[in-house]
């Protein structure tokens, strides 16, 4: 325990060293439900070998989070979990019993008392933090300085060491999906970007009305007309 709470106090020290040394902020802030479901997809989408996380599954139940959000900062999760090679997951003990309910991750969970942050860590080179460190749907802070990074996969490296294994069954394999047809590919990515459409269709070389044709095929190829849960069913098809 003396060893996590030590790599925790390492990881603030890094970030506000960061900030105080190197004259520039340890990371990005983002805000608004559509800038930070785009960071999340694309977390999601860069994540190639590894995803550590410090998850409290029951913190947003007591606040009005809206349906789409969850559903879809889920998806991006159990996408990014499907791509890595290592998933490592720990989650406070009064957490477990929304485990018992929730779809499983692959990878690995273990159980602490506490945890000191809601963290996602992606390939040791990027991070995402609340910026209320309780709920990421309040703002994030993407974090990719390199020194504040490895500071916080160290702490959860000797978080993990003292937690215990929790053991469930593997969430069942995405139900199989025709792929995305290739003329949609940068619409669903001005999308997930967070983009307005005029700003989207006018870096894209389209007009206004093409564009909008696109999002329209882009959602049907979807089932979907919410552009929040556009992004979880391209997240669950494994379109990211």
């Amino acid at each position: 325990m003396a060893e996590s709470a030590g790599s925790v106090m390492l990881a603030r020290s890094a970030m506000n060293r960061a900030v105080t040394e190197g004259g520039r902020p340890a990371g990005r802030p983002v805000r608004g439900a559509r800038r930070i479901s785009a960071a999340l997809a694309g977390l999601a989408a860069s994540t190639r070998y590894e995803l550590l996380t410090f998850d409290d599954p029951a913190a947003s139940a007591a606040f009005a989070i809206p349906g789409p959000f969850l559903e879809l900062a889920g998806a991006c999760m159990r996408a990014a979990a499907e791509r890595a090679d290592e998933v490592r997951r720990i989650v406070p003990r009064h957490a477990l019993p929304h485990l018992e309910s929730g779809p499983p991750l692959p990878g690995r969970a273990r159980f602490a008392e506490a945890i000191p942050f809601k963290m996602i860590v992606v390939d040791r080179t990027v991070a995402a933090i609340p910026l209320d460190l309780e709920l990421l749907y309040n703002g994030l802070l993407l974090i990719r300085d390199p020194v504040v990074v490895q500071a916080l996969a160290r702490a959860h490296h000797a978080c993990w060491a003292t937690a215990e294994e929790l053991s469930y069954a593997p969430a069942p394999p995405p139900a199989p999906a025709g792929d995305l047809p290739p003329q949609l590919r940068p619409v669903l990515d001005a999308l997930l970007a967070g983009l307005t459409d005029e700003t989207a269709a006018a870096r894209l070389g389209m007009s206004a009305r093409t564009y909008s044709r696109r999002v329209g095929e882009l959602m049907a190829a979807l089932g979907t007309t919410s552009r929040f849960r556009a992004g979880a069913e391209a997240a669950r098809r494994g379109w990211l």
